[in-house]
């Protein structure tokens, strides 16, 4: 499968949320004609219209790619209206965050190509990742579809084995909000000490999006860049004698964070 096979045969894009939209801004972008690509979303976005695709037309006959990306919790409802197209050479990629491989596998046919995928927020200003992973039936050409498609809006990797899915959306999935906590708290941390709110917000937004930045460009991995900073006997190894405390510090808060995140997801994909 390849980004010839979308423009000749088609793709459908079954919801166009803030996910799908980013996506399909990316594919666009990247010179997919809007008449290869066939929407499904009850409530289109004027930009949508704007765009050109198809909007609730008759859909291709054997498009060459399916990709969902509505809410878990219409999944029922929306997925059964594409079965037709399982059990073929049809390509299956879902962003549905919770819903397994198996449930799939179960309204489309164990022998539909199914990749899924799991990417985060950040993927709306093109700075996501996205792991994936496919059942039997998807081959090396269906996730070498999946990975080129889902690099328009950032980073991919692929996993081993789906059970990983698990930790994926605990660290990355979810991480997202980890971050933005950490923002609003050293916001009220610097208010605490004398700053106007305004302010404070303003440094703390700045400092993390700063430091992510530079973490993600820098040769040195994230423990040289910390070492880097941190003068003995100063003001931020004074701060990081709290935050490392092994017993309540953040090696402990985040592991059990992310184990809870990733105990859920496993209770949700029941």
């Amino acid at each position: 499968m390849t980004m010839n096979d979308l423009e000749t045969r088609g793709m459908v894009l079954l919801g166009c949320g803030k996910m799908g939209s980013a996506m399909l801004a990316g594919w666009l972008a990247e010179g997919l004609p809007p008449t290869s690509v066939f929407v499904i979303d009850p409530h289109p976005s004027d930009r949508l219209v704007n765009t050109g695709v198809h909007l609730h037309d008759d859909l291709p006959g054997r498009p060459a790619l399916v990709l969902v990306a509505v809410k878990p919790q219409m999944m029922g409802a929306a997925l059964p209206v594409l079965a037709g197209f399982g059990g073929g050479d049809t390509l299956f990629v879902s962003v549905a965050a919770g819903t397994p491989i198996s449930a799939f596998e179960a309204v489309l046919g164990a022998e539909t190509p199914i990749v899924r995928a799991m990417p985060n927020t950040p993927a709306a200003v093109g700075r996501g990742i996205t792991a994936i992973i496919g059942n039997a039936h998807a081959g090396a050409g269906d996730l070498d579809l999946a990975e080129e498609l889902l690099r328009a809006v950032g980073q991919v990797v692929r996993l081993e084995t789906e059970s990983q899915m698990d930790a994926v959306t605990a660290v990355s999935g979810s991480g997202p909000a980890y971050v933005f906590h950490l923002i609003e708290t050293l916001a009220a941390a610097g208010v605490a000490e004398g700053l106007p709110a305004e302010l404070s917000m303003a440094l703390a937004k700045a400092t993390v999006a700063g430091a992510g930045a530079l973490a993600d460009q820098a040769p040195e991995d994230p423990t040289q860049l910390r070492v880097n900073v941190t003068s003995p006997g100063g003001t931020t190894q004074a701060a990081l004698e709290v935050l490392m405390n092994e017993r309540d510090g953040f090696p402990a808060l985040l592991k059990r964070a992310v184990a809870a995140a990733a105990d859920r997801s496993r209770e949700l994909a029941k």
